[in-house]
């Protein structure tokens, strides 16, 4: 299967999400998320409306929410008061993080309705749940994956970008394997060339999480077809 690099762009979710971000690489998210006809485009939640105003002019690029980023260590009650006030910002999307120390100890209910609350509060907007998969071994990563299912988020998002590795080729097949077409399959974190974007499409994501400084490698470098 082939992709343009318009196609491959339209599947993106362009981000400015480290600690550094300040307000000249949010104007400048906007700016390449316009040229690049991106998906979507996201910050941390205090650059989110400054994002949002400037993107006000293109309604087809959606600004998402990230929801206890980059730990997912908050409690339910703080996501659920996250997400609200993100929604009330503008936002189209909520990216959340998975509580990492829940799913690790065992305790599946929990993740369950935390996610099912963030889910709820949006009421139909799309919830990606980050599972930071760095940190999670395959049985894990496979109980993470039905454990979004049940809790009706759109996607699975394999990382924040936080942690010493981001997504792999390996990770997104198994997750595929997992959840086959239940669940939308977001890759995130260390895409940083063309071929790694190529080569995780074809193993089932459909969403790529790029950081705007790997932008320009992967969209301004390509050949007009790829794949």
């Amino acid at each position: 299967m082939r992709l343009t690099i318009d196609e491959a762009a339209r599947m993106t979710d362009l981000s400015a999400v480290y600690a550094d971000t300040d307000e000249t690489m949010v104007r400048s998210l906007a700016q390449a998320a316009r040229h690049y006809r991106c998906f979507c485009a996201t910050t941390l939640p205090a650059f989110t409306p400054l994002l949002k105003e400037l993107l006000a002019d293109t309604p087809d690029i959606r600004v998402s929410g990230n929801v206890a980023f980059p730990s997912g260590a908050a409690t339910s009650a703080m996501k659920i008061a996250e997400a609200k006030e993100l929604l009330q910002m503008g936002c189209d999307e909520l990216d959340m993080v998975i509580n990492l120390g829940w799913l690790r100890s065992g305790q599946y209910r929990r993740v369950l309705d935390d996610i099912r609350g963030v889910v709820e509060v949006a009421d139909g907007m799309p919830v990606k749940v980050i599972l930071e998969c760095h940190y999670l071994n395959e049985d894990e990563i496979r109980r993470a994956c039905e454990l979004c299912i049940q809790a009706g988020a759109a996607f699975i998002k394999t990382g924040t970008g936080w942690a010493p590795t981001g997504a792999t080729l390996e990770n997104v097949a198994l997750i595929k394997a997992c959840v086959g077409d239940a669940i939308g399959i977001k890759a995130s974190g260390g895409i940083r060339g063309l071929e790694t974007l190529i080569e995780m499409y074809r193993r089932g994501a459909r969403r790529f999480g790029i950081g705007l400084r790997s932008a320009t490698r992967i969209f301004e470098h390509a050949a007009p077809r790829i794949g």
